[in-house]
Formats: C-alpha cells, sequence, structure tokens
C-alpha cells in the first residue's frame, strides 16, 4: 500500500495510508518504537449522517487522494461520500517544535440539506510495539481528553468541534477476548463513555455538529506524546492555548526555511520537475532521527508479508541519502548522522549490517562463519562509503574542528580497517556481503567504493598532517586500482564481473551476473576511467540487454527475484539503477538518454510524488516499501547533476 503521506520532526514520525488514516505512528525514535504496528491498529475515522455510519476505509463508499504541501511537510488528503453528501478535507502535520501530531479537518455538506453529522475518531496503540496487554486507557475530565499511557510512554487524545471538546467518547479493549474495539460502538451514532480499561486498549472520540445545506465546520484533532503523562499533558496544554492554526503556520514556516538551499538548487531545474526534487528534500529529512539516525523507510506494509520491515539505518543508505543534502550545503544532519555511525563503530574499525535509530545494532541474517573461512558479518562497502562521503562533507566545509574530533578514532580506524583487509592473492579487498546484502564475495561495487575511500582517508591524513598515513593508504589504493583492471572485467560479456571468490584451490571464480551496481561503483568511484574501453563497453552492454519496448526501467541486476511478481524480463524495476544510468549518461554526453530516464521517472510517479523501491513491471505498480530514502536521494543527486553540468 505504501504510504502517500509521511509526517515527521526528528522524534515523532506518522505515516498516513492511502485512506488517509494514521497507519504508523513512531516516537520518540523515527524508524523505532511504532506503536501502531499491527494489522488491526489503523486508525479509523468514520462519518454518522443522518442515522447512516461510513468509515474511510471503505473503498466502495470514499474517494480519497493524498499528497504532500508543496514547500512544508504537511499533508493533504480530500475524501469525499457521494451518498452521504460529505466532503473532508485535511492539512494534517507533526508540529516541528513540539510533539504533536495535528489533524485540521474541513468538514463539506455537499447537500442542500440540514443534516445531523457525527465525527468519529478512533484511535488504537500498542505501545512500544508491544505485543503484551498492559497499556493503560483512561478518560481525563479535567483535560478534556483521553489518556493512553505504558512506561515512559503517553500518548494524550483530543480534539475540537467548532472551539468546543468532543461531546462523548469511549474506552474499551480490541484484539482480546472477543472484543473488535470501541469504533463498534459507534454503529449507533452514540458512544458509552466508559471511563478507563487496561490490557489491549483503544478509544474513540465524537464531534457532533448540525450542519446546515452547502455549509461547512472545522474539527481540530490532535495527539500529544512524551516520555510521561506529565510531558504529554503539557503538550496538550500548548495546543489547547495556542490553538492549531499557530503550529499549523509556525510548522509551514519552519519547512520552507529548512528548504531554502533546496530550492536555491533547484531554481536550475524545468518548472515541472522541481515539485519532486524538493518533495524529495522533504522525505529524505522526515526520515532523519534527530540523534543522527537515517532511516531506510518507515513504512511497515512488508510486516504483513515478512519477518521485518525498513525501519534501520543502513550506513549505505544514510550515506547516500545524505550524500545531496551534503551537497547543497546543509550541515547539521550530515553531522549527526557522522556523530551516530561514530559511536556504532566496531572497535575493528568497521560499521555493522545496520542500526537501530537508538544506535542499537539492527536485526541481521550476516553470519561470522562462511564455509570454512570466519569474517565479519558485514559489507565493507558501507564502512568505506561512510569515509568517502566524511571527505566530500569536509572539503565543502573545511572545517579544522571537524576533522580534529573525527580523525583519529573515526576516518584513521576505517582506513586502517580496509588497508588490513586485502587479500594477498588478489590485491583487493577480501570478501564481504555485496551491496545487495545477498552474497559473500569481492565484489566490483566494493572495489570501487573502498578505492576511493583509502584515496579520500589520504586527502585527509594530509590536512591531518599525518603524512605517513597518507603515503600508505594511496599506495594500498593504487594497488587496488591495478589489480582491478586484471580481475574485475568480463571482456566475454563486455561487463564488469558482479564479483569473484577464491576457491580452495586458489583458482578464481567469477559470478558473471550484469550488476548495475558494478558498473555504477567502477565509474562513480573512479576505479575505472570514465573515457576507458571498459566502461565504454558496459554501458553499451547495458542498453542491449535491459533497454527495450520504450521502457527505461532496470533491475538491480539480471534474473533478480526480489519481490519478482512478473514471470517474463528480467527483475523488477529499480529506481536507484535507473537513475545510476541517467547520470553516467549526463556525465559522458548523452543528455538526451540521461533527460529521457529522468523523464520516465516523473511519468511513473503517482500523484502523492512517492518514490518506491521497486516497480512491477508489467503494471508499473510500486512493490515493497514506499516511499524509499534512496530512490528519493538518488532523484535529487541525478537532478544535481543536471544542475553542475550546466554551470
Amino acid at each position: 500500500m505504501g504510504r502517500p503521506v509521511v509526517l515527521s520532526n526528528g522524534e515523532m514520525h506518522v505515516g498516513l495510508n492511502k485512506f488517509g488514516l494514521v497507519h504508523d505512528f513512531y516516537f520518540p525514535y523515527v524508524g523505532l518504537e511504532n506503536h501502531c504496528a499491527g494489522r488491526n491498529m489503523r486508525h479509523k475515522l468514520g462519518v454518522w449522517v443522518n442515522g447512516t455510519l461510513s468509515w474511510l476505509d471503505d473503498e466502495a463508499a470514499w474517494r480519497t487522494e493524498s499528497w504532500t504541501a508543496d514547500g512544508a511537510l504537511i499533508g493533504h488528503t480530500r475524501a469525499v461520500n457521494d451518498t452521504l453528501g460529505v466532503m473532508l478535507e485535511f492539512d494534517d502535520l507533526v508540529a516541528t517544535d513540539v510533539n504533536v501530531f495535528i489533524r485540521n479537518i474541513h468538514i463539506v455538506n455537499l447537500s442542500g440539506n440540514v443534516i445531523d453529522l457525527r465525527l468519529f475518531t478512533h484511535q488504537a496503540f500498542a505501545i512500544g510495539d508491544s505485543r503484551s496487554n498492559t497499556d493503560t486507557a483512561q478518560y481525563l475530565p479535567d483535560s478534556n481528553a483521553i489518556l493512553h499511557y505504558r512506561g515512559r510512554r503517553a500518548f494524550v487524545i483530543s480534539g475540537t468541534a467548532e472551539n468546543k471538546p468532543f461531546d462523548q467518547f469511549s474506552v474499551g479493549l480490541f484484539g482480546i477476548e472477543g472484543r473488535e474495539g470501541t469504533y463498534r460502538d459507534a454503529d449507533d451514532g452514540e458512544l458509552s463513555c466508559s471511563v478507563v480499561e487496561h490490557g489491549r486498549v483503544d478509544s474513540t472520540l465524537r464531534f457532533k455538529i448540525e450542519m446546515p445545506g452547502f455549509s461547512s465546520s472545522r474539527v481540530h484533532y490532535w495527539i500529544a506524546a512524551g516520555r510521561s503523562t506529565r510531558d504529554a499533558l503539557s503538550v496538550h496544554k500548548a495546543i489547547e492555548d495556542n490553538g492549531v492554526d499557530s503550529f499549523l503556520s509556525s510548522s509551514a514556516e519552519w519547512w520552507h526555511e529548512w528548504l531554502t538551499p533546496a530550492k536555491q538548487a533547484s531554481k536550475s531545474l524545468p518548472v515541472a520537475e522541481r515539485r519532486l526534487f524538493l518533495h524529495s528534500a522533504l522525505i529524505v529529512k522526515s526520515h532523519i532521527d534527530k540523534r543522527g539516525a537515517v532511516i531506510a523507510s518507515t513504512d511497515t506494509t512488508m510486516l504483513n508479508y515478512s519477518r521485518d520491515a525498513y525501519g534501520y539505518c543502513w550506513p549505505r543508505d544514510g550515506a547516500y541519502a545524505l550524500w545531496p543534502l551534503i551537497r547543497m550545503g546543509y550541515k547539521d544532519e550530515p553531522l549527526r548522522f557522522f556523530e551516530f555511525t561514530k559511536r556504532g563503530l566496531h572497535p575493528s574499525g568497521y560499521l555493522m549490517h545496520k542500526y537501530q535509530a537508538d544506535g542499537a545494532l539492527g536485526s541481521s541474517w550476516h553470519p561470522y562463519v562462511h564455509g570454512q573461512t570466519s569474517a565479519p558479518p558485514i559489507q565493507e562497502d558501507e564502512t568505506a562509503l561512510i569515509l568517502f562521503m566524511f571527505a566530500q562533507f569536509y572539503a565543502i566545509h573545511k572545517d579544522s574542528a571537524l576533522l580534529e574530533e573525527f580523525y583519529s578514532d573515526y576516518i584513521k580506524q576505517m582506513a586502517d580497517f580496509m588497508v588490513g583487509y586485502i587479500d594477498e592473492s588478489t590485491g583487493l579487498p577480501k570478501p564481504t556481503y555485496d551491496l545487495w546484502e545477498e552474497k559473500f564475495m569481492t565484489t566490483t561495487y566494493t572495489t570501487s567504493v573502498v578505492y576511493a575511500a583509502l584515496l579520500a582517508a589520504a586527502d585527509l591524513a594530509e590536512a591531518a598532517n599525518d603524512s605517513d598515513s597518507a603515503v600508505s593508504w594511496r599506495a594500498v589504493a593504487d594497488d587496488i586500482q591495478r589489480n582491478a583492471q586484471k580481475h574485475l572485467f568480463n571482456h566475454k560479456r563486455g561487463h564488469f564481473y558482479k564479483g569473484l571468490n577464491i576457491l580452495d584451490d586458489g583458482s578464481l571464480e567469477h559470478d558473471q551476473t550484469i550488476d548495475l551496481s558494478s558498473f555504477f561503483g567502477a565509474y562513480m568511484f573512479g576505479l575505472f576511467a570514465i573515457d576507458s574501453d571498459e566502461l565504454k563497453r558496459s554501458f553499451e552492454t547495458i542498453k542491449q540487454q535491459f533497454f527495450g519496448a520504450g521502457s527505461y526501467g532496470l533491475p538491480r541486476y539480471e534474473h533478480d527475484d526480489y519481490h519478482r511478481e512478473a514471470t517474463t524480463g528480467l527483475g523488477n524495476y529499480w529506481y536507484i539503477a535507473s537513475l545510476w544510468v541517467s547520470q553516467y549518461a549526463r556525465e559522458t554526453g548523452d543528455v538526451s538518454l540521461a533527460d529521457t530516464i529522468l523523464a520516465w521517472i516523473h511519468s511513473t510517479s503517482d500523484n502523492s510524488l512517492m518514490l518506491a523501491e521497486q516497480l512491477n513491471p508489467s503494471s508499473l505498480e510500486p512493490l515493497s516499501v514506499s516511499p524509499l530514502v534512496w530512490s528519493h536521494a538518488e532523484y535529487m543527486a541525478t537532478q544535481l547533476d543536471r544542475v553542475e553540468s550546466q554551470r
């Protein structure tokens, strides 16, 4: 389903589904502690008119569309029910200065008749993503609110209709003891006003409005969050005292200000493509936790089908997500990310597979034992990429304090690890897991990033007056490049090998799979010269192998089965892979192809402008998570290449 709207302030993160309903609710970390992680925990919103009740997730009854405001992380949803003669228009946001989710709901009576309208808002939490039944919900008469709490997490829910508090409420159980939820209490238009319950609890509010024909009214609704009841009530009181409109205004101003560098960069883009560029910047920012973690995607749809979702910080995704922000001059987000990865650095100098937003290790399928070999359960490209990106960040800001803070126990540790992790027989990096986290081998992509990272580290060493390290790291990088020319190009297929392994008898076993990351790594990180015969032949092979029938969608690699639905073709389309080719085409002067791929990207994005991880090649429907931060970041990076080429 994906999330057409995501809202965030770096502590609270809310994902709205295609019905305009709360589907994911994270606090106090982006990507961690989803208090709505469960099939029967989607918040509901219903409208009762003259005896008929309809919930917004009834697709047959409601026509719904959602999008994000231009220039601010404020969601807009429009829902129309022709049978009831009602239209709802939502302005949704997570405030930038306090932890509260706000819904400004404009209700329009489309008929000429007077109607008795009752709006019901239902909320269900499993606080702390806990499946145990130990939450409490209770009515707070002194605060005109409902409180949900467990331990150090508290949520206060309230609202007003035409400046008057909700007139009825219900607190109860759901998902246990045969209870569906308190939303069923609204079937007759009335709520029981039950005041407390503990276990697996939910609650429902009612707002009753008498509406003349062709009139409109407004309901304000909010969920205030805190690490204690006192904190949450303090936020609730601020909303009551200052009004919803003040938070809408201040949050819009904050986002407009934050977008200033991105808006400046977008001025050189075609007018029709500026909106997706700025929207992508908002999506990247929305997935950055205030403590530095960059979450790959907060869309939990995959939990319905898989063991886990993408609510983690992969160093790889984080680095690529921040690269366009670094290029545009943003400083705070990259700096916090480098601090986050510094805290997670293994004593041996490498970064692990992925991390939770609080810095703890994320789940992993990488073992320490690989046949007869023991090795760290890592992707070395992640360590190398972080080092490479830090060097780009330093090159822009030239901050000596930055180098002093990070050099000895961050830069040097990572570079020394990579220098010590070279296979003597090939002169290339030892095997680790590939970019796609699937195969344990020495890949062309990882080799490319390690090469570039060691050259970048050598430059940083010179700036830090560590000439011995600079000479050592540069020498190893030169050896890697020389051996890559010898081992990593498949002359028979006209493309780079995906990678190689060393067999027990010392011979090399090559993986001949045509992988777009091999091509991308070789040119982006300078392992092969941009005008080399190897890159030219590889580019032609990609076009012959993958382009056809007017589509510019590319799989990660040929015969990719991940989330594959089509029975024909070479795999699902990945925005990332297509954008890599666009970048190379522009760099080598094929502007027409570069722009055509970007036009294809635009033609396949939906009205909400969310870029998924993958597309079904037959239907072009989004697959896997949506949005994927990396897809949006790679789009921005590709457009920044376009801007720089025009200069």
